[in-house]
């Protein structure tokens, strides 16, 4: 399974944004670029129009975890719909399954979803689905496989009443009693990530 590996530290001071909780944690301590030209006292250099717009790439990139090639064909299915392509691209971004998965609260971090996924922890409508850019639609069930439910991990999110205080967006409803989601609606781009400009991604692939 292909996806980031690397410190997500670094690539939060770099992009300025916090790319998962402990990303913005990093960036909170140390606010400014990483490498020896980065200290705080040293001003980030200007950056040409094409650098800001990689740069908003990049942050939606890494925050959803998909590489470069997949990225990019999700841009090209997004203009294929009518209406702004930038936001439908958070709308197909959001519609992975697993950050579907993360949404429900039934990972902690979108790289821990995407692993549930592939280890074949996950079902979409009661069958197996190990693909975590499979795209949900409205009216699928998203649950645990019974198998997996014995799982410490599963149980422990159940018995210690954490699975009952988490707060699910609009378009996803949870069932904590098995451990269990549906989707109700299309996301909308108001539900995704913030702090990243769509626009300046739809003219970086447009240049």
């Amino acid at each position: 399974m292909a996806r980031y590996r690397g410190p997500v530290g670094k690539i939060s001071r770099r992009l300025g944004i916090g790319i998962t909780d402990k990303g913005q944690r990093i960036l909170n301590k140390r606010p400014f670029p990483p490498g020896q030209h980065g200290g705080p006292s040293n001003r980030r250099r200007q950056v040409s129009d094409y650098g800001i717009q990689l740069m908003e790439k990049q942050k939606a990139r890494y925050m959803y975890g998909v590489l470069e090639r997949q990225f990019r064909r999700t841009f090209e299915k997004a203009q294929r719909y009518p209406g702004e392509t930038g936001a439908y691209l958070f709308v197909l971004l959001e519609r992975r399954l697993d950050n579907t998965v993360y949404r429900l609260g039934l990972a902690e971090t979108r790289a821990q979803a995407r692993q549930l996924v592939a280890h074949g922890h996950i079902t979409v409508n009661g069958r197996k689905t190990n693909i975590p850019s499979f795209t949900v639609r409205v009216g699928d069930v998203i649950a645990i496989r019974p198998e997996s439910r014995r799982r410490n991990y599963f149980k422990n999110l159940v018995d210690s009443g954490e699975i009952n205080k988490i707060k699910t967006p609009d378009w996803l409803r949870l069932n904590s009693t098995d451990i269990s989601g549906e989707v109700i609606s299309m996301p909308r781009r108001e539900d995704a990530e913030e702090g990243i400009n769509e626009q300046l991604i739809v003219e970086f692939y447009n240049r």
